[in-house]
């Protein structure tokens, strides 16, 4: 399994004047705006680290998910949620001959935690021995930054400002995330079954 962003979150979606306010910087200095680029990254890495670990999706952007084998014959679970659309799919076999699968083959079943794509009749697409599906389809709570669920935008703001605290240092004691952040994203982890996969 290949999953690849195909787009990322634009500058002016990121809360960097929200991150400042929680970071409690002054403001109406000659020099505002000067740490602008690094608060962008710390707001990307932390966004980044609370996806990795709940399999979630903040920010709106899409998505390509290549596959070699359908975990389940009429439904496969999508790698991340949520997901508002399934834009195309894609079967490839081993020669590299592609065919554009109808949309009336498959449909989104939507959920906050665990979508899947669903066949829309019987089966979903056979994938060859030796070929390979690729879905295409756009992931994210929303655009803005409005529509993050509350307690994952704190987890981001906190686990941003302790990369803030310790962005001099070359090694920090602990690798784990902060008992914060980790109390805040529980609820959001997703339970995986069977052999690591997900059902």
């Amino acid at each position: 399994m290949m999953l690849i962003e195909q787009t990322t979150v634009p500058a002016a979606a990121l809360p960097v004047s929200q991150f400042k306010e929680h970071l409690r910087l002054g403001t109406g200095f000659a020099d505002d705006g000067a740490e602008d680029a690094l608060l962008e990254a710390l707001l990307r890495a932390a966004m980044a680290a609370v996806e990795a670990r709940t399999g979630k999706v903040l920010l709106e952007r899409d998505f390509t998910w290549r596959l070699t084998a359908w975990r389940g014959g009429d439904r496969q679970a999508l790698p991340v949620a949520p997901v508002s659309l399934i834009g195309a799919l894609t079967v490839t076999d081993r020669d590299g001959n592609a065919t554009v699968i109808d949309p009336g083959a498959y449909r989104l079943e939507p959920d906050t935690h665990r979508p899947h794509l669903v066949a829309g009749g019987g089966v979903l697409p056979t994938i060859p021995l030796g070929g390979h599906a690729v879905a295409g389809f756009t992931a994210g709570f929303g655009a803005d930054w409005s529509t993050v669920p509350a307690d994952l935008a704190q987890a981001v703001f906190l686990l941003a400002a302790h990369y803030h605290e310790y962005r001099h240092e070359a090694a920090h004691g602990e690798r784990a995330m902060p008992f914060g952040v980790s109390a805040l994203v529980e609820r959001w982890r997703t339970v995986r079954i069977l052999g690591g996969g997900l059902a």
